[in-house]
């Protein structure tokens, strides 16, 4: 008599092996405390060579938070003529921000300008002594975000400069140089340093998974004894090499998260002394979950490799 095998519904087939993958992902979990003092050191080492590269990355967000406060280092002053009448700079002012590469325009009449010199200088009672007012009146121009560069805004300066009534305009492009090229540094700084510390994470998970499958050697001899498939074997690897990342992850974006809260007294301070509100951003939560997943795919990555280089090789004698 011939035997009927009824296959399975692919539906059900789907069902069982998401839940044997969900199983095995829990089975694995529980497998880290087998050695808890080895792998509290592992995730402990994981977290901080994940934290690194975390601080790093919310030291360069709030300096681009700084810079993007200091965009007046871009700013171009026009000097106008001093005889130029009123409307005609208001014309001249709406003619400029019909500009793509403006993003604002404030007008500083020549009352205004000597009033604000006369603060700011210390001079006043000396000012009282002139005939007339010697300042001219000035269009304060902020470049939009993409002309800011040296380069966008030497551009700009040049139109502005052809404009009827400006008698001479003027930007620090030295300083705004300067700045772009600490914020450059700071960019490339900060990729090599993570860049290293992530080859480290990979590094960890790959060698700490190693050690794992050498003291399970044994059993995976058993296994390949009675038939068990590759990815079966596997699987426990894989997804403990997806815990240390996660768990690492979620340590380093406590880590991160603490080292704010204990600066942001001392930068409050500084702040202080230059007059200014700026306050430490820290991870916030789309940051911390990108962590997260990060160190997920560094762990799925180096347990992949760690477990292709090292089951292959072990066969049952």
């Amino acid at each position: 008599m011939a035997i009927v095998r009824h296959k399975q519904p692919l539906l059900r087939r789907l069902m069982m092996m998401a839940v044997d993958h969900v199983r095995q992902a829990f089975a694995s979990l529980g497998e880290l405390w087998r050695n808890p003092l080895a792998s509290l050191m592992t995730l402990a080492v994981l977290g901080v060579s994940l934290a690194l590269p975390s601080c790093f990355h919310v030291l360069l967000k709030n300096a681009e938070v700084v810079e993007g406060s200091w965009q007046t280092s871009s700013q171009i002053s026009l000097y106008l003529r001093k005889d130029l009448p009123e409307q005609s700079i208001l014309d001249l002012q709406q003619r400029i921000l019909l500009y793509p590469e403006v993003d604002s325009v404030t007008y500083l009449s020549r009352d205004d300008a000597l009033r604000e010199f006369r603060e700011i200088s210390g001079f006043g009672d000396a000012l009282d002594y002139l005939d007339s007012n010697p300042l001219p009146p000035v269009l304060n121009v902020i470049p939009d975000l993409r002309w800011q560069s040296p380069e966008g805004a030497a551009e700009l300066l040049g139109k502005l400069n052809n404009e009827d009534g400006v008698e001479q305009g003027k930007l620090d492009l030295q300083w705004l140089t300067r700045l772009q090229g600490i914020m450059n540094l700071l960019r490339h700084t900060i990729t090599g340093i993570a860049v290293l510390l992530l080859s480290a994470v990979l590094l960890i998970v790959g060698n700490t998974l190693r050690l794992n499958i050498l003291n399970q050697r044994s059993e995976i001899e058993v296994l390949k004894l009675v038939g068990a498939t590759d990815a079966f074997i596997h699987r426990p690897f894989l997804y403990t090499g997806i815990w240390f990342g996660i768990i690492g992850g979620m340590l380093a974006w406590w880590l991160t998260e603490v080292m704010v809260i204990w600066s942001e007294g001392v930068v409050k301070e500084l702040a202080g002394l230059y007059d200014s509100s700026f306050q430490l951003v820290g991870m916030g939560v789309i940051d911390g979950l990108n962590l997260i997943l990060l160190g997920a795919l560094l762990g799925l990555i180096a347990s992949w490799f760690s477990v292709h280089r090292h089951i292959r090789d072990i066969e049952p004698s």
